[in-house]
Parts: C-alpha cells; structure tokens; sequence
C-alpha cells in the first residue's frame, strides 16, 4: 500500500524555481532516504509535504497521502493530519520543544489533541510509556522536567516520542541527528529503525550523508539543486552510483567514516 505519493512537484519563489518535478513515493513500512546539500531543496520537499512551506513558496503537482491530497488541502484539514497520520522529528530539538512546558506534557498533548487517550491521565501514563520505549532514563522523572533539564540526544528522543504518538503511517526526520556526537547519534538512529519496524510505519529520511542513509534506509533519493538526479535501493546506488554528485557525496561519506 502506498503511504506517500509525490508526483512532480516543483516549488517556486517569486519567479523562482527552488524544487522542480519531483516525483517518488513510499510505501507502507518503507525507509527512504532523501539526500542531498544544503539548499538542494530536501526540507523545502518536506515542508511541502506537511503544507508547512513558508509565505511566499508556492508548491504545484501533488502530494497524496493515502487517498488524501495535501497541496492545496484546508489548512483544518491539514492540522486534523498533522501529528496523527504524517509527523515530523526536526533537526533541533531546543527550537521544536516549548521551553516552558514539561516534556511529558509536551508528548501528551498531541495525543489529547487528536483524542487518542481519553483524559489527561491517560495520556501522561501513555507518554511515560513512551519514554520508555525511546530508552530516556527514568521515564517518570523525565517526564517532569524542561528540555533545558535534558542532553541533547535526550532532547531529540522526546521529539521522537511526541513523533510517534499516535502511531503515524508516515515519520518524517530531518537532519535528526547532525547536532549529536556520533556515539549518540548511533542510538538516535537505532531507536529510528527500531520505532518504525516495530509499527510498520513509513519513513522519509533527509540527511546529507549517504552513510546516515546506509544505516537505515531501504531506498534514496539524491536530491542537487532542486531535482532529483538520481534513486535506487540503498545497496545500488552506494556500490554503484550513477551520477557524478552522488559519487562525490559517496566519498564524502567515507572520509567522515574514516
């Protein structure tokens, strides 16, 4: 079943091509990986996705979500999707989080928002749990403290919890784990892999690092100046990269492994 659907989408500004015919789709359970520099057009891609493009962007072609268009959908409709079927981690936790809320009321609301759990309680009880499975010590103690209180790896698993609330069809993470040292970011990715598998759930990837990609996803797509120039399945295009960039990205790749 095809959870995503994006069929030539091009974004533009004032005249402006930013993100030109890009088509691709995701199936359920499927990992994808969406690849490419700063500025290729990667979140633009994203934003449009979640009709989070900011003024001033205009997106054309479609982007179906189950039988759902989203481009051009009521901006209702659009928050009834939001955190219930489509859900996003981003890349800093510090500027996604309210500061002055508790994180564990933080994973809750979405669930009270959308009536997923029938009260309050409830929803607090189920955001421990959740706590819990994205490995945060002590659950109940997090759950009471600021994101001031936590790591930034710890940050960035409330995020995911608050993600998976309602148990999405489609997680969208950019650049999930670019601001973490590279033990934590191993976690972060696992914990990813782990969450997705275990509910079926489709992901889309955005990352400027093929090796980030290797790890987790089945399919990429590389992304250079607003186009998608090259895709394949994961082994493929890493053994065998057909385009010029994505060969460069490849050696980058390595070197930081090195």
């Amino acid at each position: 079943m095809t959870v995503l659907r994006v069929d030539e989408l091009s974004v533009s500004a004032g005249g402006q091509s930013l993100v030109r015919d890009v088509s691709f789709q995701i199936g359920a359970g499927e990992r994808v990986g969406l690849i490419g520099e700063s500025g290729s057009g990667k979140t633009l891609t994203a934003s449009s996705v979640l009709g989070l493009l900011p003024d001033g962007l205009h997106a054309t072609g479609s982007v179906r979500l189950g039988e759902q268009e989203l481009l051009g959908a009521s901006e209702r409709t659009l928050s009834r999707l939001r955190g219930m079927e489509i859900s996003m981690v981003f890349q800093e936790p510090m500027t996604a989080l309210n500061p002055s809320m508790r994180v564990g009321s933080q994973v809750a609301e979405p669930m009270l928002l959308h009536g997923t759990r029938p009260d309050r309680r409830a929803a607090r009880s189920a955001a421990v749990e959740l706590f819990d499975s994205v490995r945060l010590p002590d659950p109940e103690g997090t759950a009471r403290a600021y994101p001031h209180q936590l790591s930034g790896g710890q940050r960035q698993r409330v995020l995911l919890a608050i993600a998976l609330a309602n148990d999405p069809a489609l997680l969208i993470c950019d650049e999930p784990t670019t601001a973490l040292d590279v033990t934590v970011q191993a976690q972060i990715l696992a914990l990813i892999l782990a969450a997705t598998r275990e509910r079926d759930t489709a992901l889309l990837f955005i990352t400027h690092d093929l090796a980030v990609v290797a790890s987790v996803c089945e399919r990429v797509l590389v992304m250079l100046d607003g186009e998608i120039i090259e895709s394949g399945g994961t082994r493929e295009v890493l053994s065998s990269p057909r385009h010029e960039y994505t060969g460069k990205l490849l050696a980058a790749s390595d070197l930081e492994a090195r």
